[in-house]
């Protein structure tokens, strides 16, 4: 009996689509990466946006003050939207991808499979997860600006002229009433910018480190977990002000009516440095090395983990395998788009 039900358990793997077992994969690793450091994510979000009140304490300071204010459950403000939005964004990258570096491989067979094609790859699956999910990372961020007590609610829901989201879809009612489903987009432009050399640079790391890992520690958790600390270190490293420009912008309608108006990815950059100075554009960095070795770290090897377990072959098998079956007229042909 328990041998007939492996057997099924191995038929149900079989019949998932090779770009299906890819989306489960990156939506589990994305959803486990993400709450994993949702306490650091709202921390570093203060910092981007609410620079008098945080940045003068630092990050025990900070955390002790949302403690104080909003008690444990604060530092995970906004982590449902974060989670609602990274499992979609997570599957659509890793598996988009795979579909992108495959597609690469079928139209071009004499390409260099080397890690240029892996930065290529993971540019565009970066900028495809970006556009099916950022209004779901806007109200994430918004949610998270959030500082407030129940007990200082008025009426109308307001506290000190700021609007008070009630959850997902109410942030989401009220950020479309303000300005239609163009406020949805609000700062998508610095998130594109930044999300193609960051995405193709992660992929890039990650894939070239595991080139130079010697084969017996091809399957060791602890060689992926190192390999994706410093892609995720090195690829935030050089897109990091951009982020900073998209969380601004984000929130720009619930900062002070003195502030200065943010308008284009480049003009943004030099008003903020102009402003606020430039080590503004970097608020938040070390937090985010903090959070970026766990998560990018947590999320190839959840990643890779999942592929195993799902019995997704390797990448360049894959792409054979998929390339063989579009010859011959086999199902699973239609993996590739």
């Amino acid at each position: 009996m328990a041998k007939q039900r492996q057997e099924d358990g191995k038929g149900v793997l079989d019949l998932m689509p090779l770009f299906a077992k890819e989306l489960l994969a990156g939506g589990v690793a994305g959803g486990i990466a993400k709450t994993v450091v949702a306490p650091l994510e709202r921390v570093k979000i203060l910092f981007q946006t609410r620079r008098a009140e945080f940045q003068t304490t630092g990050l025990l300071g900070s955390a002790i003050r949302i403690a104080k204010t909003e008690g444990p459950l604060g530092f995970y403000r906004g982590n449902g939207a974060s989670v609602a939005r990274i499992i979609p964004y997570a599957a659509i990258h890793y598996m988009s991808y795979e579909e992108y570096r495959r597609w690469i491989i079928q139209t071009f067979p004499d390409v260099w499979k080397g890690p240029t094609l892996d930065l290529v790859a993971g540019s565009l699956s970066g900028g495809t997860a970006v556009l099916f999910t950022y209004p779901l990372d806007l109200i994430r961020t918004k949610l998270a600006y959030q500082i407030v007590s129940p007990i200082k609610l008025n009426a109308s829901g307001m506290v000190n002229n700021e609007h008070v989201y009630k959850g997902i879809l109410d942030c989401l009612a009220k950020t479309y009433r303000e300005g239609g489903f163009r406020s949805l987009y609000r700062g998508v432009a610095p998130s594109l910018i930044g999300i193609f050399p960051y995405a193709g640079l992660k992929f890039y790391f990650y894939e070239e480190m595991k080139r130079h890992v010697p084969e017996e520690y091809n399957k060791s958790i602890m060689a992926k977990l190192t390999c994706g600390s410093v892609a995720g270190l090195l690829g935030q490293t050089f897109t990091y002000p951009l982020e900073v420009v998209r969380r601004q912008m984000q929130v720009q309608k619930s900062l002070p009516s003195d502030n200065s108006e943010l308008k284009g990815t480049l003009t943004s950059i030099v008003l903020i440095a102009q402003k606020q100075g430039w080590k503004q554009l970097f608020s938040g960095l070390s937090i985010n090395y903090i959070k970026v070795v766990p998560s990018v770290a947590i999320g190839f090897t959840v990643y890779d983990s999942m592929k195993s377990y799902l019995r997704v072959p390797s990448r360049d098998e894959g792409a054979v395998e998929v390339v063989t079956n579009k010859r011959t007229g086999l199902p699973g042909s239609n993996n590739i788009k």
